[in-house]
């Protein structure tokens, strides 16, 4: 039916503007929870910490926040991944060379007299064959015998051969040289520029002396482990240790074997963290703080800054009841980084080995996105309507 010039019958279903049409979808799939997300949100995951046994104690894990009155409390629980190797303190010892069984030792006799014992008619010195100190600490002398040199200085033991000769030949003077054995010696076993065995140039020679002569240590190394071994035991401690403490630069003995390592311990980053990754600890000490920095920092358009979740294993053995340790093997340490007690503690929180950090999804990710969807749809209900224009 026709009426005032327009056609007003059935035509079958009504239209629906495709800007309508894009924004309703657009709605429903955000109803639907469909959205992809890259990590879960706070409530989400710690959704099982209301689980507690009979005795009140959590079952599947717990939850411990990161504040200025609960940071005492942790100092004391275990510092939980931590190698934990012993290390040696510096003994001061006198700064003179010490002649021990393995040495060389080199002795000219020198002598004034026509008719010496060792020297020939006009010839004035004699140089004896190299001598090697035996395990008693006796080198043997022609028309001397055995003597002992052990335990003596270089200076020490030239006056002792001396008197010893002066009592069959009164005019004689004696020189002596040392030479390093093995025994005298430390190795440089590697992580150095210039690994290889050096002398001990005396009793007082330490560690950082040694690294020192061999070039120092290899620079490609980020929070570089010195490692010495002496006799069965090795012996543990960082480079950033040793060069702050001067009561930790132990003094080198014969025999020791050092060597550099990289730091191989490690933490993870999961969630809308800047990186999902392992991470190297590089230095000594790492915070909650100095992690979130190493990581690259949050995801800005999806990271909830009140939800840093740091995850711990602890061993059955380090729970307690009474609250003075983890009452859970599985421990989850909250961090609010939008308040300044969660700042400060968040930086002085350390972080041990093999803990996760998990940076969780802000809540209105989701709403941004739809948001976001909605503003594309406006653009393309544009573009459909300029085209079909």
């Amino acid at each position: 039916m026709v009426q005032g010039g327009q056609d007003h019958t059935c035509r079958g279903p009504v239209a629906v503007p495709m800007k309508t049409l894009l924004i309703g979808c657009t709605l429903m799939l955000a109803a639907c929870g469909s959205l992809p997300r890259g990590a879960g949100i706070q409530g989400e995951v710690l959704a099982g910490s209301n689980l507690v046994d009979p005795d009140g104690q959590p079952l599947e894990f717990a939850v411990a926040p990161v504040t200025r009155a609960s940071l005492a409390n942790y100092a004391y629980w275990p510092a939980v991944g931590e190698r934990g190797m012993r290390w040696i303190g510096r003994v001061d010892k006198p700064d003179s060379r010490i002649i021990v069984p393995g040495d060389t030792v080199s002795v000219t006799i020198w002598n004034t007299e026509d008719n010496g014992l060792l020297t020939t008619p006009g010839q004035r010195s004699v140089n004896l064959p190299p001598i090697r100190v035996s395990p008693t600490g006796h080198i043997f002398l022609p028309y001397i015998g055995q003597i002992l040199v052990g335990n003596m200085s270089p200076e020490a033991a030239r006056t002792v051969v001396e008197a010893a000769y002066v009592t069959v030949s009164p005019s004689t003077q004696v020189q002596l040289d040392m030479a390093e054995g093995r025994q005298s010696t430390a190795s440089l076993v590697g992580g150095v520029v210039n690994p290889g065995a050096y002398p001990l140039s005396d009793q007082d020679m330490t560690l950082l002396d040694l690294v020192a002569l061999a070039g120092g240590v290899a620079p490609s190394f980020v929070n570089p482990q010195i490692r010495l071994q002496r006799g069965s035991t090795t012996y543990g401690i960082s480079m950033e240790k040793l060069l702050k403490d001067a009561s930790l630069n132990t003094t080198i003995q014969g025999g020791d074997r050092i060597f550099a390592e990289d730091d191989d311990r490690y933490f993870l980053s999961l969630g809308a963290a800047g990186t999902q990754a392992q991470h190297r600890f590089t230095q000594e000490n790492v915070t909650a703080l100095d992690a979130i920095s190493i990581i690259g920092g949050l995801t800005a358009a999806r990271a909830n800054a009140q939800g840093i979740l740091i995850l711990r294993r602890f061993p059955e053995s380090a729970l307690r009841r009474d609250g003075s340790g983890p009452s859970n093997a599985r421990m989850i340490f909250t961090v609010d980084l939008t308040s300044a007690d969660g700042l400060f503690s968040a930086g002085q929180f350390q972080i041990r080995p093999g803990d996760l950090i998990y940076v969780s999804e802000s809540p209105f990710s989701g709403a941004r996105t739809v948001l976001a969807l909605i503003g594309s749809v406006f653009g393309l209900a544009a573009v459909v309507s300029n085209n079909s224009g």
